[in-house]
């Protein structure tokens, strides 16, 4: 009977923990690169901060309104939030990149490539829910419940924090479900995911996606279907899209 003589068995043991230790060293590096891009971007952000303000306030209907705080904390909680969200959406590229870095080493040629492009994708997605999100969602937002108001025979004071806040909580969540598309696929393309598993809870995620338009919009019909019909839209892409990258790898 052949055995494995200590010190042999001892070396493979050394040799499993140093590969679990690079790679943990690994993504400590990563975290500690995306965190210092992080702060990086919101110090720049947070210099930028004022002037991105200003735009806002100049663009309709934000130009049109009378700007109050009702609070000693509003005008510093406005500022840095604008300051964090604006770095965290600069800094987001980067990010993605140490991310791909990360998970580079266990990735074959073509899915590096695949998977590297990625990267400007979801950028794109992110920026186009943010503009979707602002020029569409959150104008017909505010002139709803402007209407309500003038209805009611109500003086619109708005609080500048509550404003940019009621912005941000319908902006974020959109740009975020425009990413659904490249998650789909960067599951997919690491045989996390199924298309037939889309395909098969297709009408839980109407639901949800029915649940989440409500949750984001006022208690209106029309910007409810705004933000319906897109997120439906980017659902069964993102069924369309992980089917296809199915069949290539199967391919392949």
């Amino acid at each position: 009977m052949i055995g494995i003589s200590p010190g042999r068995q001892g070396t493979r043991e050394r040799k499993g923990e140093m590969t679990l230790v690079g790679h943990l060293t690994d993504l400590r590096r990563r975290i500690v690169f995306a965190l210092a891009a992080l702060l990086v971007s919101v110090a720049a952000g947070l210099i930028a901060a004022q002037t991105l303000i200003e735009w806002m306030k100049s663009m309709p209907p934000a130009d049109r309104l009378a700007w109050n705080i009702f609070s000693p904390g509003d005008a510093l909680r406005l500022y840095l939030n604008v300051g964090f969200i604006s770095g965290a959406v600069v800094s987001l590229p980067f990010s993605m990149y140490q991310l791909w870095l990360f998970l580079k080493p266990g990735l074959m040629e073509e899915e590096r490539k695949v998977s590297f492009m990625f990267i400007p994708a979801a950028l794109l997605l992110f920026l186009a829910g943010l503009a979707f999100g602002y020029f569409i969602v959150f104008r017909m937002a505010i002139m709803f419940t402007s209407s309500v108001a003038h209805r009611l025979e109500l003086t619109e004071t708005y609080g500048i924090m509550q404003y940019f806040s009621f912005l941000f909580n319908i902006t974020i969540p959109i740009a975020l479900m425009f990413e659904l598309p490249i998650v789909v696929l960067f599951l997919t393309k690491l045989r996390l995911l199924k298309p037939r598993m889309l395909r098969k809870f297709r009408r839980y995620a109407y639901f949800v996606l029915v649940i989440v338009a409500g949750v984001i919009t006022p208690p209106d019909a029309v910007s409810m279907l705004l933000v319906y019909v897109p997120m439906i839209v980017l659902y069964e892409g993102s069924v369309l899209l992980s089917g296809r990258m199915e069949a290539k790898s199967q391919q392949s």
